[in-house]
């Protein structure tokens, strides 16, 4: 039986490695027919065999097959960038489940940074929020078990669960000088990824904490609400994009298009040169002309910096907050066959704002840079850009040109921080959103002045 799980699973290892260096998957292959380097690769595959045979003869103790094959398809595939992975059988569930706004569990974005998994953000209203959990937190333990060294998958499997059970995480924080132990009780996620209200008497606020399938519904019943409740007294608008993770690339695209009049929104490009789809808004916008403030920070990754770079570059909104995470890479899924051994995750493309910006490694720079807390020296945040194996930003022709561009970009943005950054005064209240009061200033000025996008002080 054993014999059989093992040719199961390293049929299903050859099958990955073939497709992925043969430029797909489900393709067959025979030494007679192929190319030299496709009998290169097939040479490379018979190594990994050889070596798989002798760990199951000598190692120390007896390893499993199917965990075997798993860890050396994701070594494989964290070693091309942080975001290609593989999905077991159910890992590929829970996430269909995820995308569709529904899940038992935290609710908390992660990824990995060299071995430790980070939270990139809670979500809104989910039990880990409340617990607590703060972007840029490292996970090392869940129920007193470490989990460093352990792959993101292992670590989600963990942390889901059924609802009103309990579970311990410990986390490493930068501001503690201890691990903290945070007890949850997990519970059914709906992620509820937009929410609404008015600021202010006239001011609309809208809040998309992810993109998933719900969410451009979501959206439009938030601008039923707004024009129920205000008529045509709203004055503008505050787009919140704060601690937004990302998510499904169509719903970034149909979020935008609600606040463009037309026009491009973003363009993907593959390895190809002329691999290039562009992705456009329809005519008409759901707030007409009306003065429009976004929030980002440096939990606003992937989709939510699609949105904020359409809008900054179209000059269709000011965006206000601190530079973005810096994610512009696509991932498509590929389900290996029909999903039954689970799914590969793998970045296909990088995506390019309307003016050609990559945002990659990078992030995007607000107009008006405003700090989150007041602090006495400046807060270094994780990027993209600090996780291992991250794709450089292809505009810079040479690795030494990227780490240039980078140490630029860096110096640049703190350049703007002493600047144009500020910080909340000494007197304000704890539990107030200082970033949010200084975007309806800003908002009021643009609404006094005329203007659309303009830069405030």
């Amino acid at each position: 039986m054993k014999v059989v799980n093992n040719m199961r699973y390293l049929s299903l290892l050859l099958a990955t490695l073939a497709g992925i260096f043969a430029g797909g998957l489900g393709l067959t292959f025979t030494m007679a027919s192929a190319a030299p380097e496709q009998k290169s690769v097939y040479n490379e595959i018979g190594l990994i065999a050889d070596i798989m045979a002798r760990v199951k003869a000598d190692y120390v103790t007896e390893t499993e097959d199917k965990k075997l094959v798993e860890e050396a398809i994701q070594g494989m595939l964290r070693s091309l960038d942080p975001h290609s992975s593989y999905m077991p059988a159910d890992s590929f569930k829970d996430m269909q489940v995820q995308s569709s706004g529904e899940y038992g569990g935290l609710g908390i974005e992660i990824t990995t940074e060299q071995g430790v998994i980070k939270v990139v953000s809670p979500i809104d209203d989910t039990p880990a929020q409340k617990a607590g959990v703060k972007a840029g937190d490292y996970i090392t333990a869940i129920n007193g078990k470490s989990i460093l060294g352990g792959s993101i998958d292992d670590a989600i499997e963990q942390m889901r669960g059924p609802a009103g059970a309990p579970i311990t995480i410990t986390v490493a924080r930068k501001t503690a000088e201890e691990p903290i132990d945070i007890d949850i009780v997990r519970a059914i996620i709906t992620v509820r990824s937009v929410r609404w209200h008015v600021e202010d008497k006239n001011l609309g606020y809208i809040r998309v904490s992810t993109f998933n399938e719900n969410t451009t519904d979501l959206l439009n019943k938030a601008f039923d609400g707004l024009k129920e409740k205000l008529g045509g007294k709203m004055r503008g608008v505050i787009l919140d994009l704060r601690n937004n993770p990302g998510g499904l690339l169509d719903q970034a695209v149909s979020v935008s298009d609600a606040f463009l009049d037309g026009g491009e929104v973003v363009s993907t490009r593959g390895r190809n040169p002329d691999d290039i789809d562009r992705y456009n808004a329809r005519r008409g916008t759901r707030i007409g002309d009306l003065p429009l403030v976004v929030l980002i920070n440096g939990g606003s990754a992937s989709a939510s910096e699609i949105v904020a770079g359409a809008l900054q570059d179209r000059k269709r909104a000011t965006l206000v907050g601190v530079t973005s995470f810096g994610k512009g890479s696509v991932q498509t899924v590929i389900p290996l066959h029909g999903g039954r051994d689970g799914a590969l995750r793998l970045t296909t493309a990088r995506y390019y704002t309307p003016s050609g910006r990559s945002i990659q490694a990078t992030g995007i720079i607000p107009d008006v840079v405003i700090a989150e807390e007041r602090s006495k020296k400046p807060v270094k945040q994780i990027s993209e850009a600090d996780l291992p194996n991250a794709l450089r930003n292809e505009l810079a022709k040479s690795k030494k040109e990227h780490a240039d561009a980078a140490d630029t970009d860096k110096a640049d943005a703190d350049k703007d921080d002493k600047v144009v950054a500020e910080m909340p005064p000494e007197d304000f209240p704890k539990d107030k959103d200082y970033q949010l009061e200084r975007a309806k200033e800003i908002l009021n000025q643009m609404v006094l002045s005329g203007n659309l996008a303009a830069k405030a002080g």
